[in-house]
Protein backbone atom coordinates (compact mmCIF):
# COMPACT_ATOMS: atom_id res chain seq x y z
CA UNK A 1 0.00 0.00 0.00
CA UNK A 2 3.07 2.61 0.58
CA UNK A 3 5.04 1.22 -1.87
CA UNK A 4 5.12 4.99 -4.04
CA UNK A 5 4.83 6.90 -1.10
CA UNK A 6 8.11 5.34 0.79
CA UNK A 7 9.80 5.83 -2.16
CA UNK A 8 8.77 9.40 -2.06
CA UNK A 9 9.86 9.85 1.37
CA UNK A 10 12.81 8.15 1.37
CA UNK A 11 13.73 10.00 -1.21
CA UNK A 12 13.22 13.76 0.48
CA UNK A 13 13.98 12.54 3.71
CA UNK A 14 17.21 11.86 3.31
CA UNK A 15 18.05 15.23 2.34
CA UNK A 16 16.70 16.55 6.12
CA UNK A 17 18.48 14.53 7.80
CA UNK A 18 21.66 16.87 8.12
CA UNK A 19 19.74 19.62 9.26
CA UNK A 20 17.83 17.75 11.84
CA UNK A 21 21.20 16.77 13.45
CA UNK A 22 21.22 19.45 15.93
CA UNK A 23 17.48 19.38 16.69
CA UNK A 24 16.11 17.25 19.70
CA UNK A 25 12.52 16.86 17.64
CA UNK A 26 11.86 16.74 13.74
CA UNK A 27 8.29 17.62 12.48
CA UNK A 28 8.12 17.28 8.94
CA UNK A 29 5.22 18.65 6.94
CA UNK A 30 3.42 17.11 3.88
CA UNK A 31 0.74 18.85 1.98
CA UNK A 32 0.02 19.16 -2.03
CA UNK A 33 0.17 22.71 -2.59
CA UNK A 34 2.45 24.96 -4.70
CA UNK A 35 5.27 27.44 -2.79
CA UNK A 36 3.65 30.26 -3.87
CA UNK A 37 -0.11 29.21 -2.51
CA UNK A 38 -1.17 31.03 0.59
CA UNK A 39 -1.13 27.84 2.52
CA UNK A 40 2.27 26.88 1.93
CA UNK A 41 3.47 30.52 2.72
CA UNK A 42 1.13 30.60 6.56
CA UNK A 43 3.24 27.28 6.78
CA UNK A 44 6.65 29.09 6.72
CA UNK A 45 5.15 31.42 9.35
CA UNK A 46 4.00 28.20 11.70
CA UNK A 47 8.38 26.71 10.66
CA UNK A 48 9.19 30.53 11.71
CA UNK A 49 7.22 30.67 15.53
CA UNK A 50 7.76 27.07 16.35
CA UNK A 51 11.78 26.73 16.18
CA UNK A 52 11.93 30.00 17.19
CA UNK A 53 9.61 29.07 20.51
CA UNK A 54 11.38 26.36 21.27
CA UNK A 55 14.90 27.67 20.77
CA UNK A 56 15.78 25.20 18.46
CA UNK A 57 15.00 22.24 19.86
CA UNK A 58 12.56 21.28 17.12
CA UNK A 59 13.37 21.77 13.57
CA UNK A 60 10.37 21.88 11.09
CA UNK A 61 10.64 20.27 7.55
CA UNK A 62 7.91 21.77 4.70
CA UNK A 63 7.35 19.44 1.53
CA UNK A 64 4.68 20.66 -0.65
CA UNK A 65 3.76 20.04 -4.01
CA UNK A 66 2.81 16.65 -2.93
CA UNK A 67 6.43 15.51 -2.62
CA UNK A 68 5.10 13.15 0.20
CA UNK A 69 2.66 11.72 -1.86
CA UNK A 70 -0.95 12.26 -2.56
CA UNK A 71 -2.97 13.60 0.15
CA UNK A 72 -4.54 10.15 1.52
CA UNK A 73 -1.25 8.57 1.36
CA UNK A 74 0.08 11.52 3.14
CA UNK A 75 -2.54 11.06 5.84
CA UNK A 76 -2.03 7.43 5.94
CA UNK A 77 1.73 8.60 6.55
CA UNK A 78 0.68 9.88 9.82
CA UNK A 79 -1.54 7.46 10.71
CA UNK A 80 1.81 4.81 10.79
CA UNK A 81 4.43 7.49 11.96
CA UNK A 82 5.88 7.57 8.81
CA UNK A 83 5.51 11.44 8.57
CA UNK A 84 4.44 13.76 11.43
CA UNK A 85 2.03 16.35 9.96
CA UNK A 86 0.03 16.23 7.21
CA UNK A 87 -2.35 19.05 5.68
CA UNK A 88 -4.98 17.42 3.45
CA UNK A 89 -7.99 18.62 2.56
CA UNK A 90 -10.91 18.25 5.27
CA UNK A 91 -13.18 16.57 2.62
CA UNK A 92 -10.67 13.17 3.17
CA UNK A 93 -11.14 12.47 6.06
CA UNK A 94 -14.72 11.05 4.83
CA UNK A 95 -12.95 7.96 4.04
CA UNK A 96 -12.43 7.23 7.33
CA UNK A 97 -15.17 8.98 8.84
CA UNK A 98 -18.74 9.84 6.63
CA UNK A 99 -19.35 12.72 8.92
CA UNK A 100 -16.49 15.03 7.41
CA UNK A 101 -18.31 15.11 4.42
CA UNK A 102 -20.95 17.58 5.54
CA UNK A 103 -18.08 19.90 5.75
CA UNK A 104 -18.00 20.41 2.06
CA UNK A 105 -21.26 19.78 0.95
CA UNK A 106 -22.18 22.06 -2.03
CA UNK A 107 -23.48 25.52 -1.61
CA UNK A 108 -23.59 24.77 2.21
CA UNK A 109 -22.36 28.65 3.57
CA UNK A 110 -23.49 31.77 2.23
CA UNK A 111 -20.23 33.10 2.77
CA UNK A 112 -16.84 32.31 4.14
CA UNK A 113 -16.91 34.35 7.17
CA UNK A 114 -19.82 31.89 7.96
CA UNK A 115 -18.33 28.70 7.32
CA UNK A 116 -15.07 30.13 9.62
CA UNK A 117 -17.84 31.12 12.59
CA UNK A 118 -18.97 27.01 12.08
CA UNK A 119 -15.46 25.83 12.59
CA UNK A 120 -14.96 27.71 15.11
CA UNK A 121 -17.85 26.65 16.94
CA UNK A 122 -18.53 23.74 19.04
CA UNK A 123 -19.96 21.65 15.73
CA UNK A 124 -16.14 22.80 13.99
CA UNK A 125 -14.37 21.31 17.63
CA UNK A 126 -16.22 17.93 17.44
CA UNK A 127 -15.07 17.09 14.45
CA UNK A 128 -11.37 18.13 15.22
CA UNK A 129 -12.24 15.76 18.40
CA UNK A 130 -13.22 13.01 15.80
CA UNK A 131 -9.92 12.53 13.90
CA UNK A 132 -8.03 11.33 17.40
CA UNK A 133 -10.47 8.09 16.60
CA UNK A 134 -7.82 8.02 13.68
CA UNK A 135 -4.69 8.14 15.39
CA UNK A 136 -4.70 11.98 14.91
CA UNK A 137 -5.03 15.01 16.54
CA UNK A 138 -6.14 18.06 14.67
CA UNK A 139 -5.10 21.05 15.12
CA UNK A 140 -7.62 23.65 13.26
CA UNK A 141 -8.63 24.76 9.77
CA UNK A 142 -6.05 26.34 7.31
CA UNK A 143 -8.02 27.89 4.11
CA UNK A 144 -8.62 26.18 0.71
CA UNK A 145 -10.95 28.69 -0.65
CA UNK A 146 -13.94 29.08 -2.28
CA UNK A 147 -14.22 26.67 -5.70
CA UNK A 148 -15.09 27.35 -8.81
CA UNK A 149 -14.99 26.30 -12.51
CA UNK A 150 -12.75 26.40 -15.08
CA UNK A 151 -13.16 24.72 -18.95
CA UNK A 152 -12.20 24.99 -22.25
CA UNK A 153 -15.96 24.26 -24.01
CA UNK A 154 -17.85 27.07 -23.10
CA UNK A 155 -18.66 29.68 -20.92
CA UNK A 156 -20.42 28.61 -17.69
CA UNK A 157 -23.97 30.67 -16.55
CA UNK A 158 -25.80 27.86 -15.71
CA UNK A 159 -26.13 24.53 -14.69
CA UNK A 160 -27.59 23.51 -18.27
CA UNK A 161 -23.68 24.97 -19.69
CA UNK A 162 -21.95 22.10 -17.75
CA UNK A 163 -24.22 19.19 -19.77
CA UNK A 164 -21.06 16.61 -20.79
CA UNK A 165 -18.16 18.69 -19.75
CA UNK A 166 -15.40 16.31 -18.53
CA UNK A 167 -14.10 18.08 -15.32
CA UNK A 168 -11.68 16.83 -12.76
CA UNK A 169 -12.67 16.78 -9.15
CA UNK A 170 -10.61 15.61 -6.27
CA UNK A 171 -11.43 11.64 -4.80
CA UNK A 172 -14.63 13.26 -3.04
CA UNK A 173 -17.66 11.35 -3.47
CA UNK A 174 -19.73 14.51 -2.17
CA UNK A 175 -18.14 16.42 -5.22
CA UNK A 176 -17.98 13.87 -7.73
CA UNK A 177 -22.02 13.44 -7.03
CA UNK A 178 -22.40 17.39 -6.97
CA UNK A 179 -21.38 17.63 -10.64
CA UNK A 180 -23.16 14.64 -11.64
CA UNK A 181 -26.23 16.28 -10.52
CA UNK A 182 -25.52 19.18 -12.37
CA UNK A 183 -25.09 17.45 -15.63
CA UNK A 184 -21.53 17.49 -15.84
CA UNK A 185 -18.73 14.27 -16.29
CA UNK A 186 -17.03 13.99 -12.73
CA UNK A 187 -13.35 12.99 -13.33
CA UNK A 188 -11.54 12.41 -9.84
CA UNK A 189 -7.22 12.73 -10.07
CA UNK A 190 -4.34 13.15 -8.28
CA UNK A 191 -4.47 16.68 -7.63
CA UNK A 192 -0.46 16.80 -9.54
CA UNK A 193 -1.71 15.36 -12.72
CA UNK A 194 -4.70 18.13 -13.06
CA UNK A 195 -2.28 20.51 -15.43
CA UNK A 196 -0.89 18.08 -17.81
CA UNK A 197 -4.54 16.57 -18.61
CA UNK A 198 -5.79 19.60 -19.10
CA UNK A 199 -2.74 20.42 -21.40
CA UNK A 200 -2.91 17.26 -23.06
CA UNK A 201 -7.14 17.58 -23.64
CA UNK A 202 -7.73 14.28 -21.22
CA UNK A 203 -10.13 16.45 -19.28
CA UNK A 204 -12.01 19.70 -20.54
CA UNK A 205 -11.35 21.50 -16.97
CA UNK A 206 -11.27 21.75 -13.03
CA UNK A 207 -12.25 23.24 -10.29
CA UNK A 208 -10.48 24.79 -7.06
CA UNK A 209 -10.07 28.56 -5.74
CA UNK A 210 -8.71 31.36 -7.49
CA UNK A 211 -5.47 30.99 -5.32
CA UNK A 212 -4.73 27.40 -6.79
CA UNK A 213 -5.86 28.28 -10.31
CA UNK A 214 -3.11 30.87 -10.54
CA UNK A 215 -0.61 29.21 -8.31
CA UNK A 216 -0.78 25.86 -10.60
CA UNK A 217 -0.99 28.14 -13.53
CA UNK A 218 -4.27 26.56 -14.47
CA UNK A 219 -4.97 29.80 -16.70
CA UNK A 220 -2.49 28.65 -19.53
CA UNK A 221 -4.27 25.88 -20.23
CA UNK A 222 -8.39 27.27 -19.61
CA UNK A 223 -10.28 29.37 -21.72
CA UNK A 224 -13.10 30.17 -19.58
CA UNK A 225 -13.89 30.53 -15.48
CA UNK A 226 -17.09 30.71 -13.52
CA UNK A 227 -17.10 32.08 -10.52
CA UNK A 228 -19.66 29.35 -9.16
CA UNK A 229 -18.68 29.26 -5.89
CA UNK A 230 -20.05 25.98 -5.37
CA UNK A 231 -17.58 24.47 -2.39
CA UNK A 232 -15.89 26.28 0.12
CA UNK A 233 -13.15 24.29 1.45
CA UNK A 234 -10.43 24.19 3.82
CA UNK A 235 -7.02 22.39 5.20
CA UNK A 236 -7.52 20.36 8.53
CA UNK A 237 -3.87 20.02 9.70
CA UNK A 238 -3.26 17.16 11.43
CA UNK A 239 -0.57 15.50 13.50
CA UNK A 240 0.47 11.44 14.28
CA UNK A 241 -1.18 11.08 17.82
CA UNK A 242 1.69 8.83 19.12
CA UNK A 243 3.93 11.83 18.48
CA UNK A 244 1.98 14.72 19.51
CA UNK A 245 1.66 12.83 23.27
CA UNK A 246 5.14 12.27 23.07
CA UNK A 247 5.78 16.02 23.42
CA UNK A 248 6.05 17.96 26.35
CA UNK A 249 2.96 20.50 27.23
CA UNK A 250 4.85 23.55 26.84
CA UNK A 251 5.78 21.80 22.97
CA UNK A 252 2.19 21.24 21.97
CA UNK A 253 0.80 23.98 23.33
CA UNK A 254 3.20 26.14 21.05
CA UNK A 255 2.06 24.19 18.16
CA UNK A 256 -1.50 24.58 18.76
CA UNK A 257 -0.59 28.62 19.29
CA UNK A 258 1.71 28.52 16.12
CA UNK A 259 -0.91 26.97 14.19
CA UNK A 260 -3.61 29.53 14.73
CA UNK A 261 -0.89 32.32 14.09
CA UNK A 262 -0.14 30.76 10.78
CA UNK A 263 -3.44 30.84 9.65
CA UNK A 264 -4.25 34.61 11.02
CA UNK A 265 -1.38 35.16 8.74
CA UNK A 266 -2.76 33.53 5.85
CA UNK A 267 -6.14 35.40 6.34
CA UNK A 268 -3.85 38.75 5.92
CA UNK A 269 -2.76 37.17 2.81
CA UNK A 270 -5.49 35.80 1.02
CA UNK A 271 -7.36 39.65 1.59
CA UNK A 272 -4.35 41.13 -0.33
CA UNK A 273 -4.13 38.61 -2.97
CA UNK A 274 -8.11 37.74 -4.26
CA UNK A 275 -8.61 40.80 -6.33
CA UNK A 276 -4.81 40.51 -7.95
CA UNK A 277 -5.65 36.76 -8.85
CA UNK A 278 -8.82 37.20 -10.82
CA UNK A 279 -6.80 39.88 -12.38
CA UNK A 280 -4.26 38.04 -13.52
CA UNK A 281 -6.04 35.26 -14.64
CA UNK A 282 -8.05 37.61 -16.96
CA UNK A 283 -5.21 39.31 -18.47
CA UNK A 284 -3.90 35.50 -19.33
CA UNK A 285 -6.46 35.58 -21.60
CA UNK A 286 -9.27 33.40 -19.71
CA UNK A 287 -12.64 34.61 -20.26
CA UNK A 288 -13.92 35.30 -16.76
CA UNK A 289 -17.82 35.06 -16.22
CA UNK A 290 -18.20 36.62 -12.60
CA UNK A 291 -22.06 35.27 -11.56
CA UNK A 292 -24.51 36.78 -10.17
CA UNK A 293 -26.60 35.31 -6.80
CA UNK A 294 -29.35 34.65 -8.88
CA UNK A 295 -27.10 32.71 -11.43
CA UNK A 296 -25.76 30.83 -8.22
CA UNK A 297 -28.70 30.21 -6.57
CA UNK A 298 -29.80 28.28 -9.75
CA UNK A 299 -26.46 25.89 -9.06
CA UNK A 300 -27.86 25.98 -5.26
CA UNK A 301 -31.01 24.91 -6.15
CA UNK A 302 -30.37 22.00 -8.23
CA UNK A 303 -27.67 20.49 -5.92
CA UNK A 304 -30.45 20.61 -2.82
CA UNK A 305 -30.62 16.97 -3.65
CA UNK A 306 -26.68 16.13 -2.94
CA UNK A 307 -27.28 17.66 0.51
CA UNK A 308 -30.34 16.05 1.59
CA UNK A 309 -28.67 12.51 0.10
CA UNK A 310 -25.49 13.36 2.42
CA UNK A 311 -27.73 13.92 4.99
CA UNK A 312 -27.62 10.08 5.64
CA UNK A 313 -24.42 9.11 4.25
CA UNK A 314 -22.89 11.34 7.15
CA UNK A 315 -25.91 10.79 9.68
CA UNK A 316 -29.46 12.53 10.28
CA UNK A 317 -28.02 13.62 13.86
CA UNK A 318 -24.18 15.03 12.52
CA UNK A 319 -25.71 16.66 9.42
CA UNK A 320 -28.85 18.80 11.48
CA UNK A 321 -26.01 19.60 13.56
CA UNK A 322 -23.83 21.30 11.43
CA UNK A 323 -26.89 22.67 9.62
CA UNK A 324 -28.18 24.02 13.30
CA UNK A 325 -24.58 25.95 13.48
CA UNK A 326 -24.87 27.18 9.93
CA UNK A 327 -28.07 28.96 10.72
CA UNK A 328 -26.72 30.12 13.80
CA UNK A 329 -23.70 31.67 12.68
CA UNK A 330 -26.25 32.85 9.55
CA UNK A 331 -28.39 34.67 12.03
CA UNK A 332 -31.21 32.67 11.24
Amino acid sequence: MFSKPAIALGAVLSAGLALAASAETVIKIGHGAAETFHMHRALLKFEELVEAGSGGEIDVQIFPSSQMGPDREMIEGVQTGVLEMAIPPSSFFAGWDPAFAVIELPYMYASKDIAFDVLDSEAGDGMLARVEDQGLVGLGWLELGVRNVTNNIRPITSPADLEGIKLRTMKVPAHVATFETLGANPTPMNFGEVYSALQQGVIDGQENPLAIITSQRFYEVQKFLSTTGHVFAVYMPVVSKPFFDSLSEEHQQLIRESMAAARAHQAELVASEDAAQLEKIRSAGVEVLELTAEQRQAFADQTESVRLQYREEVGAGNYDAWVAAVSAASGN
